[in-house]
């Protein structure tokens, strides 16, 4: 048996609270980005709050954070993952050029 409330993202949110995942990429490295920190609930509320302390931008997307919050800290992003990344690193780099 399903349960439809775990398949709308909105009313997952409302029952579970915020999910949050920080990606870390440092172009100078070369390396792949990799997840820094993650968490759900007030854990997420704080990351939330560090980066809007920080005016770091944040990207919502409910499908990447998931798969992000699936994988252990540290761990590099792994490649089918990739083409999702650069399209938010491409809009970070344009909002960063207009501010």
């Amino acid at each position: 048996m399903m349960i439809s409330k775990h398949f709308n993202q909105k009313q997952r949110r409302h029952v579970n609270g915020p999910t949050a995942a920080v990606i870390r990429y440092d172009e100078d490295e070369g390396g792949s980005p990799k997840v820094v920190a993650q968490g759900k609930g007030q854990i997420a509320n704080q990351i939330i709050q560090l980066a809007k302390k920080n005016q770091i931008h944040m990207q919502e997307d409910p499908l990447l954070v998931e798969n992000l919050l699936d994988m252990d800290l540290g761990d590099n992003i792994p490649p089918q993952l990739y083409s999702v990344m650069a399209e938010i690193l491409l809009l970070i780099e344009e909002m960063e050029k207009k501010y």
